[in-house]
């Protein structure tokens, strides 16, 4: 199981962002061509995972001929989790946590499988340690 191409190259951006709203004296927001020449992303694809950074509230664009984008709030209070919910959706390790699957193992409960309950467990802990892991 891996996070998608487009989720590390998130995870990128916003490391970049962090790192720039520390740095003395520098712009207090990076233009899209800068930020994919410091990642590696191409510009067309950081322009999108930019898009959706912004939907989610983790960055803030500004528009114009001196626009660019910054981390809306502390690096230190955004998670690895954040970023990857904001991408990937909720995780889940098994698609049998959704509240909508249908169970095809024949059982009358799905958790009466034995399953549904450690992978509950192991969501929880790679929820639960994507969280300790901030930016900041």
């Amino acid at each position: 199981m891996h996070i998608t191409l487009e989720t590390d190259y998130a995870i990128r951006i916003v490391d970049l962002l962090a790192k720039n709203a520390v740095i003395p004296h520098s712009k207090p927001h990076l233009d899209a061509k800068s930020i994919s020449e410091k990642t590696g992303v191409s510009h067309r694809y950081a322009l999108k995972i930019l898009r959706k950074l912004v939907a989610g509230k983790i960055v803030r664009s500004y528009k114009g001929a001196h626009g660019g984008y910054e981390l809306r709030g502390k690096s230190a209070e955004i998670s690895l989790y954040d970023v990857v919910e904001i991408m990937e959706g909720e995780f889940m390790f098994s698609r049998c946590l959704e509240d909508d699957y249908n169970c095809t193992s024949g059982l009358a409960q799905c958790a009466g499988c034995g399953y549904q309950a450690v992978f509950g467990e192991i969501s929880k802990q790679v929820i639960d340690t994507l969280k300790k892991h901030r930016f900041g």
